[in-house]
């Protein structure tokens, strides 16, 4: 089987692409990524010899490079999306163009070609905020709270009008949070644990009352490998581990076990529209398919903070240059609006 991988140098990307290389001899697969901030060939270090594995840098919106690029493949897997909240609200414009286009511009690529399914990774944001009470489920409506989360949204409506109209057999999957190896420290996960490292502060938004609902990206990626042989043609899949944790307990529970103290986090000014809580409903995954998530939090929080210690060199090269940038004027602006109100 040829799998073409979009997004495949991202976070979530290059861990499926290790994970089916690891596992399927006999698959292939061609990666693209457009190696924006976020992307990153050195996700990809360990199996770039693979003979397996071919990569191409290009843009998923750019029609002229995806067509060639998806004649004579067998299925796609769509990570690639702009996927940081906070980037969206200070700019939406990259969100509409990888996000929607870009999904489009696939879409169409593959009904031309005849691919035989076409994954499309999506997330729950798309869901918008949950009350303190119940789960979302797989026909839960939209209420997208970012341009991020919009774009998202427009892209699921994107592949469902594609199997109605034209028959492609593709499946849409949505995500509770992930966490694991090689996630790009914009996130919060791999940002207090590379911050706390250096005992540099932890900007927790608000009061830390929000909550996630988290799953190793491994889980997921294995849960992506089954739904893309088992799923069914139009259906939608949530994907979750039931790992509810509000954020600032999570961020009490990342120095507790790094041994750090709780005066590392500094409350700064929330995002707009932030949302209180995401959980998800997963039922539908694990009846009609063989996936159960096998890692328990605790161990795979461990198992994070020891990635992320003995890869020092990885995300000290990350957090340079535009990611610095970002940084410095995204939090470095709610620091002072929070220290000006107290």
């Amino acid at each position: 089987m040829k799998i073409l991988v979009t997004g495949g140098a991202g976070f979530i990307g290059s861990n499926f692409v290790r994970g089916m290389l690891r596992r399927r001899p006999d698959v292939s697969i061609v990666t693209v990524d457009a190696l924006t901030y976020a992307g990153n060939l050195a996700n990809l270090e360990d199996v770039r010899e693979d003979p397996r594995l071919e990569f191409v840098r290009a843009d998923v919106a750019d029609a002229a490079r995806m067509a060639p690029l998806v004649a004579g493949i067998d299925a796609i897997v769509h990570f690639a999306a702009e996927s940081h909240v906070d980037r969206s609200i200070e700019d939406g414009a990259a969100f509409v163009r990888t996000n929607v286009l870009g999904t489009q511009v696939l879409l169409e690529a593959a009904r031309r070609s005849g691919v035989r399914r076409f994954l499309h990774v999506s997330t729950d944001e798309i869901y918008g905020s949950l009350g303190a009470e119940g789960k979302f489920t797989e026909d839960s409506p939209f209420r997208p709270s970012s341009p991020y989360a919009a774009s998202k949204a427009a892209a699921d409506l994107l592949v469902l009008a594609y199997v109605r109209t034209h028959g492609l057999d593709a499946v849409i999957t949505r995500c509770s949070n992930n966490f694991g190896p090689f996630q790009f420290p914009e996130k919060v996960m791999p940002l207090f644990i590379t911050n706390a490292l250096d005992d540099q502060p932890l900007p927790l938004y608000g009061d830390g009352g929000n909550v996630r609902d988290w799953i190793h990206v491994e889980d997921h990626c294995a849960a992506l490998e089954v739904i893309l042989e088992e799923g069914r043609s139009g259906t939608v899949y949530n994907v979750g581990a039931s790992n509810e944790w509000t954020n600032l307990d999570l961020t009490r529970e990342i120095l507790r076990r790094m041994g750090k103290a709780e005066t590392l986090i500094r409350p700064v000014a929330d995002r707009p529209a932030h949302d209180r809580r995401y959980a998800l409903d997963a039922s539908r995954l694990r009846s009609e398919t063989s996936w159960r998530p096998e890692r328990s939090f605790g161990d795979a929080l461990d198992e994070t903070i020891r990635w992320y210690r003995e890869n020092r060199r990885w995300w000290e090269a990350v957090k340079t240059g535009e990611y610095r940038r970002f940084y410095d004027a995204w939090y470095g602006d709610r620091l002072a609006e929070q220290r000006g109100k107290s």
